[in-house]
């Protein structure tokens, strides 16, 4: 009866849990859904941000010349596509000391840490959180 009961509990897990296919991104295959007029684009590739404890995965697009100053509340998981991604750490929009991450780096920006972002040339990153996420800029925060 024992075994009966946990075949029937795994078969109806299994139904109700919906399959995932493969999926997989470039910097060509990206389906852009929020372009903002600086120039920066946004897709979300799979999952929802909204969801609490729940991956997600996300790119942004981001032009040369743009910078902007903001935070995360949950950690974000930062590969760069193409192009080369500026970072610096700090309280406010700074660009001099940003450190260049080209394609094929990764990089991990804990929650809540305030961060500068910017690019000298295109550049595309994928990332990948945890919901629910928000990410709050400065006033004056960014420049194209």
């Amino acid at each position: 009866m024992k075994s009966v009961l946990a075949m029937l509990i795994l078969f109806v897990t299994a139904v109700a849990m919906p399959a995932q296919s493969q999926q997989a991104w470039d910097a060509k295959t990206i389906v852009w859904q929020d372009i903002e007029p600086g120039g920066t684009k946004y897709a979300l590739l799979e999952g929802d941000r909204n969801i609490p404890g729940k991956a997600f995965t996300y790119a942004f697009f981001i032009p040369a010349g743009y910078w902007e100053h903001h935070w995360h509340t949950q950690d974000a998981r930062v590969a760069v596509v193409s192009g080369a991604l500026k970072v610096s750490f700090g309280e406010k929009l700074e660009k001099n000391g940003a450190k260049a991450y080209p394609a094929g780096s990764y990089l991990l920006v804990p929650a809540n840490v305030k961060h500068s972002m910017g690019a000298d040339v295109d550049t595309i990153i994928i990332g990948t959180a945890i919901g629910p996420w928000a990410t709050h800029h400065n006033e004056n925060h960014g420049s194209h």
